[in-house]
């Protein structure tokens, strides 16, 4: 596509048919769209690139915003308009703990909710992964586990090793309760 999008105002994202001129917008814009068939609507949100949170990712890197996401899954759960949350993932990981508060966040809806990684869910993409009621993934996407890790300058001091620690409990915790593994399982694949 050749043409410039323009960006979308925070009041018109995912309010409209698929059909229409401005529900391809929204999708250019946003990344979602709202599905309406046999009186349903399933709204359809893409978390894709980098899991962005507390520090700002490169310019030329595609990323979904926490900031973004809490407010939407928030309006979503009380929208007496959509009846169920499509997640289509194709993520290569981020910040742990804006990916851990999305994927609380999904975990707890009332809403019907259903994930498909597509192309991969890495890192923090595992909780979101399974964080959905019902989770799928295709025969040719790839999810990758492994320890919780820093990029930086990190402090050698016992209470970084123990904030890694924790952080690390709190991805397996997670991921056992939504997935069905077993702790030792998870712990074995990290090795």
């Amino acid at each position: 596509m050749t043409e410039s999008t323009k960006p979308m105002t925070s009041g018109e994202a995912g309010e409209n048919d698929s059909g229409s001129e401005q529900a391809t917008q929204n999708i250019l814009d946003t990344g979602s769209s709202i599905v309406r068939s046999n009186g349903a609507s399933v709204f359809v949100e893409s978390i894709v690139g980098q899991i962005e949170g507390h520090t700002l990712a490169g310019p030329n890197t595609k990323t979904t915003k926490y900031e973004h996401m809490l407010p939407l899954l928030a309006k979503l759960e009380a929208s007496e308009d959509i009846d169920g949350v499509l997640f289509l993932l194709n993520t290569v990981g981020g910040d742990v703990e804006a990916g851990l508060a999305i994927a609380e966040l999904i975990a707890g809806m009332t809403k019907p909710t259903v994930s498909i990684v597509l192309g991969g869910s890495h890192s923090i993409g595992v909780p979101l992964a399974v964080c959905a009621r019902r989770s799928f993934i295709v025969p040719t996407a790839t999810m990758t586990l492994h320890p919780v890790r820093v990029s930086g300058m990190v402090i050698n001091a016992p209470q970084s090793v123990d904030y890694l620690k924790q952080m690390q409990e709190r991805v397996v915790r997670f991921v056992c309760a939504h997935s069905g593994l077993q702790k030792e399982a998870f712990y074995r694949m990290l090795e």
